[in-house]
């Protein structure tokens, strides 16, 4: 029976390593955004944007972590959501951001992060809103929601049947009509939106659920590519890298 010397086997154990760790000269991502600020938006506001004009909390961490991970890539900002969740589920090498990771979709995608969190809450007027002390008191009144988004499907779960809008920036208009009494939505995405559109008269009437945000990649996304990521982020986050700080506009 052949030996090998212990030089041998780690020399080739490091060649082993070093041949997984490669990928083709050409491999690319492509990462799908939407407008969910102040996480990730269009520069010009609008529903279609690539590469530089998107900005935000969650897209600067993301190009950092590309960037570091020396992983090439392509960005684009699309509408609706339901679309670019269902490309990135069913397209090899695609990724989406910002998401939350609940346990429905854990199985579904390969997971960086978290690069960012937020607050499920709801909101009511100020003034003739809603006074709630715990989230069944909310079964009692029309909640208006963002359709597919993880606030949404967090109600649903919990037996709850909201009226999804397109975009959640239509529940504003909404509540200040008096079509719905709460507005299912995220803290401090619903503040940019009020600020947005000149709103005022809003509160939060109720925080029950505290989510972190992910880079959800497609499952055949190599194992290589998620375990570099995750390395830039970790590193980026030793460095105290994406703090509102660093963006205060934004925050």
């Amino acid at each position: 029976m052949r030996r090998y010397s212990p030089l041998c086997l780690l020399l080739g154990l490091l060649f082993a390593l070093t041949a997984r760790a490669e990928l083709p000269a050409d491999y690319r991502v492509v990462l799908l955004t939407e407008n969910f600020p102040p996480f990730n938006m269009a520069a010009n506001n609008k529903n279609f944007a690539r590469d530089q004009n998107i900005q935000g909390l969650s897209a600067d961490i993301v190009r950092e972590m590309f960037k570091r991970a020396g992983i090439r890539y392509s960005l684009t900002l699309r509408f609706p959501w339901d679309r670019i969740y269902k490309q990135t589920m069913d397209t090899p090498d695609h990724g989406l951001f910002s998401t939350s990771m609940s346990e429905a979709r854990r199985p579904l995608f390969k997971w960086v992060g978290p690069i960012a969190q937020y607050e499920s809450v709801l909101v009511a007027l100020e003034d003739g809103g809603p006074r709630l002390a715990d989230l069944e008191q909310a079964k009692a009144y029309r909640i208006g929601a963002y359709q597919s988004a993880a606030v949404s499907q967090h109600l649903e779960r919990l037996g709850f049947t909201p009226q999804n809008a397109l975009r959640d920036q239509e529940n504003i208009r909404k509540l200040q009509r008096g079509q719905i009494d709460l507005w299912a939505t995220s803290d401090p995405v619903w503040r940019y939106y009020a600020k947005e559109q000149g709103a005022s008269g809003l509160h939060t009437a109720l925080s029950f659920h505290s989510s972190q945000l992910y880079l959800a990649l497609n499952k055949d996304t190599p194992d290589e590519v998620v375990e570099r990521l995750q390395a830039a982020l970790e590193q980026m986050r030793r460095e105290g890298y994406g703090s509102c700080a660093k963006n205060p506009e934004l925050c």
